[in-house]
């Protein structure tokens, strides 16, 4: 997402200057409401970059009227806040009607100057445990500290990588107890994308054959984010392109940090290709390419190996939710046929940058392959792997010692790592050279489970240094940072067995 203007004022939080454009669609797709105010409201974190693409000062994290504001306890001039009413499909089943069970959409501000990623140069601000709306079925309307601290954390870290995401504000915590399997601190979460559409919005008004809605919304998405689409023969069949590549190309970068979203519903699916809903998400630690990070899919439907093809199944959902606007099936199928492409284009490039491999060779996907079959069979730490890996000089198999002692089968990497020198000799790879871009595409940190459950836990006890300390490293992922090498490390025992789940 695009940066404000060097020379953009820096607003107080009582002066963002909010308007609302989703609020400009008829009255079926939302409700107007006020969040729900929680009592002793207090900050646990706040993002200053967050802030910043907003024009907002940072300094005003530390008054009364933001934590105020970004608890719910009071709307701000100008803002018209609202739940967004939407369907889909929940781990692969159709569910009817969904919605903004506990968001409220404030609105939106201006965030810089257009981009390609954000033509309007706005983005809205939403609360979410701002409590219950109309949408909210069985919930409450709130969430608990522990998910929103992961999320603001997360959407932060993952801006970092360089992947797409909503953003994340600030993280407001209350002394009112939220009741999940047993009573937890409650807290509200501000995050900000452009907007938050998503598949289900389409799939809702599609489902219920309701033409005269679906056309206004994909309108509506078309002028404000896909202005460029308005010229295509048919738009609505290059709006389904468009959807289709960015999330072709969002997943493939998923894979290629480790990161599994734990939770993709077609409701959880960005109409712009962001990663959104940040639940029970994980990074890799030890590589299982199986592994599910969400301890309620029971059945292994968003695991690891499966978001790829879980992405283009979602790509068809929406297709059929478009069909009617489209026309001809072969043309929502024409539309979807870039996924896979697209997809392979995508992590192709981004492995050979991992690898630090500038060319591309017929015999690279072999290579490739015997590497994940290494990663896998000895259950490789995914980030340390690749960080390690940069500093293997092409001469010298002792430099190799720091990624090999993460291998149990030492002859099996040794095979593999002549392999990959013959490779980097094919194209006279300079080792300071290959270091240095190595080292600009693979973390040194990520978002490890149990980095944030000690954050978790202190914030717990009212200690938030630790969320503070945690979104400083995430914010410079790629950086040495030697006074923080404990972040780095192989996880500890205890973390294999924690456990995320949709309970937030």
């Amino acid at each position: 997402m695009n940066a404000p203007d060097t020379g953009s004022i820096r607003h107080a939080t009582d002066s963002l200057p909010f308007e609302n454009s989703f609020a400009a669609l008829p009255g079926d797709f939302y409700t107007r409401l006020r969040p729900t105010p929680v009592p002793a409201p207090h900050l646990v974190g706040a993002s200053t970059a967050a802030a910043r693409m907003i024009n907002l000062d940072p300094s005003e994290f530390h008054s009364r009227g933001f934590v105020e504001a970004f608890a719910g306890n009071r709307v701000l001039p100008g803002s018209i806040p609202l739940a967004a009413v939407y369907s889909g499909h929940q781990f692969g089943v159709w569910a009817g009607q969904l919605g903004d069970g506990r968001a409220i959409l404030l609105g939106d501000v201006p965030a810089g100057n257009p981009t390609e990623d954000n033509p309007t140069g706005r983005l809205e601000l939403q609360l979410k445990g701002s409590g219950l709306t109309p949408y909210s079925r069985m919930g409450d309307g709130r969430a608990v500290l522990r998910s929103s601290i992961r999320e603001f954390l997360c959407s932060e870290a993952m801006a970092a990588l360089g992947i797409p995401t909503s953003r994340a504000l600030c993280v407001v915590g209350t002394d009112m107890p939220v009741m999940r399997e047993t009573p937890e601190t409650g807290a509200i979460a501000t995050r900000m994308a452009p907007t938050f559409v998503r598949f289900g919005s389409f799939e809702h008004w599609s489902y219920k054959d309701r033409k005269t809605e679906l056309k206004i919304l994909a309108d509506y998405v078309i002028d404000n984010f896909y202005p460029a689409l308005r010229e295509a023969p048919n738009p609505y069949k290059a709006l389904l392109q468009e959807v289709t590549r960015r999330t072709a190309e969002l997943i493939a970068q998923w894979q290629t940090v480790g990161f599994m979203h734990g939770v993709m519903n077609t409701d959880n699916m960005s109409i712009l290709g962001l990663t959104i809903d940040y639940g029970p998400f994980g990074f890799m630690d030890a590589f299982d390419a199986g592994h599910i990070c969400n301890h309620s899919d029971h059945q292994g439907r968003y695991a690891y190996h499966m978001q790829p093809r879980i992405g283009q199944w979602n790509c068809f959902a929406l297709g059929q939710a478009l069909l009617p606007l489209i026309g001809e099936v072969d043309d929502a199928h024409a539309a979807l046929e870039v996924y896979k492409p697209v997809y392979e284009q995508k992590l192709e490039a981004l492995l050979h940058a991992k690898l630090g491999l500038k060319s591309v060779q017929p015999d690279d996907g072999a290579l490739t392959d015997a590497m994940f079959s290494l990663l896998q069979e000895n259950h490789v730490d995914f980030t340390l792997f690749f960080r390690r890996l940069g500093d293997l000089k092409i001469d010298d198999p002792a430099s190799d010692e720091p990624v090999r002692d993460l291998i149990i089968d030492r002859p099996a990497f040794d095979a593999w790592a002549e392999s990959y020198r013959r490779r980097l000799k094919q194209e006279n790879s300079v080792d300071a050279e290959r270091r240095a871009a190595m080292n600009a595409v693979n973390p040194k940190f990520v978002l490890r489970n149990h980095l944030a459950q000690t954050a978790i836990e202190k914030a717990q006890n009212k200690d938030f240094s630790e969320v503070d300390n945690l979104l400083r490293i995430l914010e410079k992922p790629f950086d040495e940072q030697p006074e923080n090498e404990a972040y780095a490390d192989l996880p500890p025992h205890w973390a294999s067995q924690l456990e995320v789940s949709c309970s937030s």
